[in-house]
């Protein structure tokens, strides 16, 4: 065979394989590991989905229950720095805030590089019910847009 072609067998392979996509935000707490747990759920037969922050901080509170509320478990999910996925390699490194896409440092292997900005719902103000409710839109900005994308 050719240099630089491909088998058919290797063909098939690659087209088996799950991608892997990497949210990348800033704290790695509400955005990212919605992201996250939205392709995972919607996506994971296609797709495999990790989070990462520039600078972790912990899951937020309301980004667990605003999951739950439709059913996707992210009790468990930790906040992560980039550097915890070593050399790993990605298909597709999407920032999620506008702070990660300026400072998220070089991801290692080929990659696509895609910034899709949401509001941050852990800036939001107000009583419980006024930041549980920018949690939901947020959250569904970001599912209707996996649904468009993925």
């Amino acid at each position: 065979m050719a240099e630089g072609m491909t088998s058919p067998g290797e063909d098939l392979v690659e087209k088996e394989r799950k991608k892997r996509i990497l949210f990348v935000c800033t704290h790695n707490s509400s955005r990212s590991q919605m992201a996250e747990g939205l392709l995972r759920a919607l996506r994971g037969d296609r797709y495999e989905a990790f989070s990462a922050g520039t600078e972790p901080t912990g899951v937020h509170p309301g980004a667990i229950e605003t999951m739950a509320e439709i059913g996707i478990d992210i009790r468990n999910h930790a906040s992560k720095g980039l550097s915890s996925f070593g050399d790993e390699a990605f298909d597709e490194v999407v920032t999620v805030c506008g702070h990660a896409q300026e400072t998220c440092p070089i991801v290692p292997g080929p990659h696509r590089k895609h910034h899709q900005g949401f509001e941050d719902p852990a800036a939001a103000t107000g009583t419980e019910a006024d930041v549980l409710a920018a949690f939901r839109r947020v959250r569904n900005e970001i599912r209707d847009w996996i649904l468009r994308t993925y």
